[in-house]
This record gives C-alpha cells, structure tokens and sequence, in this order.
C-alpha cells in the first residue's frame, strides 16, 4: 500500500511537470486553425509540420542554435578551469575566512542580473565587444562562477584526503594532485556542474537581449523572443522553437544522466 502511494506521488509530480512540454510539444504539430480553436483541443487532430518548416525556411532556427552552442560551451570551457582550482583552495588550504569567502560566493549569486547590467554593458560598450560572442560569455562567466565553485568546492571537501596525501608523498605537487587525483576522482561533480553552466548559458535572455542586435551572434532564446506576426504571435512556430530549443538539453542530460546522479548525490550517505 505504502509503495503503491509513493509510486501515485511519483506519477502525480512527472505528469504536473511534464504538461507543460507536452502541451507546446502538441501545439507544435497543430495547424493555426487548431491553434486558434476555442475550446482548445489536447492533442493534434492533424499533424501538421509547417511550423518547423518555417523554423528553417523563413527563419533560420540552425543560426541561433548555432550560436547557442558556441556561447553555452565557451562558457564551460572558460568557467570550469577558474572554477575548479578556486573551488579546491577553499576546500583543501586552511585560508583565513575561508567560510566568509564561500558565503560571500553564495551571497554574490543571488544578487539577480539587472542590477550589475548597466555597468557591465557600459564596460562591453568601452571594450567594442557588443555583438560579439565573447561580449556574452564573460558576463556568464561571472554569473554562474559562484554557483560552479560552491558545488566544487562541497564535492572536494568529501574526498578523502588521504589519497591527495599519498599522492604528495609520491612526488606530486597541489596543482599535480588537483589535474591527477582530484578532477579524475570529481568526474560526477564536474560533470553536473558543466551540465549546470551549459544550461544556464543556454537558456540565459536577458543579457543575450541587450547585448546582441545582430543575426550573426543572436542566441537561440532571444531569436525565439522575437518571434512576431501580422496580427497575433505565431504561437506554433514558437512551440516548435520551444521544442528544438529544449531537446539539446534533453538529449545531454540522458547522455550523462548517471554522472549527474552521482554529482547531486554525493555525500548524502556517509560511508
């Protein structure tokens, strides 16, 4: 009876969740006649697939997600290397105020964007990186920086020490054990955090809005924004970018969906 209830609560929370995706996932596959129905049918009564047609024909869904993909994974590629050594410093060296330093970490992470974009886009503007991939990164950088260390830094912390231990007695030094030892043992934290900061470039709009006005480095979320049509918004081809935006995503997480699990569940039962 108890499995049967949590097995009910399960099924409960997955349908609560999922609705939404299979809701735009149908209005995809709608015509607009159907779209525009009032009451609104649940399921296509004919598949139509104009609307991801217009994506590529009309416009040029693939030059978004492009550029999508190259900001999202330079962001990784430049935040895991800062991330990584910081996160080991806090956890492993007796630093004075170490504590102070990871809540101010934490504390820094909450604060929400729009309050530092003045003075980042005015530093964008003086540096000519506005509509530039690089203009995008650096700021994404520092907005998911903090979130990558506090997770880091939570993993390492339970790594035993002994093993960076018999690895300096071997010959190796701090960064020798961190490039060795550490990161090959951390692979689950650094995966789940690398997921994390591709996710959050990837969806990320509100600097991706202001900083580019240009097809050539508009991102996939603010391409999907200006969607417009003559009258009222093209709501299929939105959810058919909806979709195409959020498979990446899905395909990435079922890709390493076992080193995301050993990520967020370390340390949640002691050996």
């Amino acid at each position: 009876m108890r499995r049967a209830g949590v097995l009910l609560a399960a099924a409960v929370v997955a349908a609560w969740s999922l609705a939404p995706v299979a809701w735009f996932v149908a209005t995809s596959l709608k015509p607009p006649a159907e779209i525009a129905r009032r009451p609104p049918t649940v399921l296509p009564e004919r598949i139509d697939a104009s609307h991801y047609r217009s994506l590529v024909d009309t416009h040029r869904i693939w030059l978004p997600v492009r550029n999508s993909a190259i900001v999202a994974s330079a962001t990784v590629v430049v935040t895991m290397p800062i991330a990584a050594p910081a996160a080991y410093a806090l956890a492993r060296l007796r630093l004075r105020g170490r504590r102070a330093i990871l809540f101010g970490i934490l504390a820094a992470s909450m604060f929400p964007p729009i309050i530092i974009a003045h003075t980042v886009v005015g530093w964008l503007y003086a540096l000519g990186w506005i509509n530039t991939f690089h203009g995008l990164v650096v700021p994404y950088v520092s907005l998911v920086l903090p979130l990558a260390v506090w997770l880091l830094a939570a993993f390492f912390r339970d790594l035993p020490a002994e093993i960076e231990d018999a690895a300096r007695v071997d010959g190796c030094t701090r960064r020798a054990a961190l490039v060795r030892v550490v990161l090959p043992l951390s692979a689950p934290a650094v995966a789940t955090t690398s997921i994390l900061t591709f996710i959050y470039a990837w969806n990320e709009l509100f600097f991706a809005s202001i900083v580019t006005d240009n097809d050539a480095v508009r991102t996939l979320p603010v391409a999907i924004a200006q969607f417009h049509g003559r009258f009222t918004l093209p709501w299929g081809e939105v959810a058919a970018a909806s979709v195409v935006a959020t498979l990446p995503l899905i395909l990435l997480v079922l890709l390493l969906q076992r080193r995301i699990v050993d990520g967020l569940t370390h340390g949640a039962v002691k050996q």
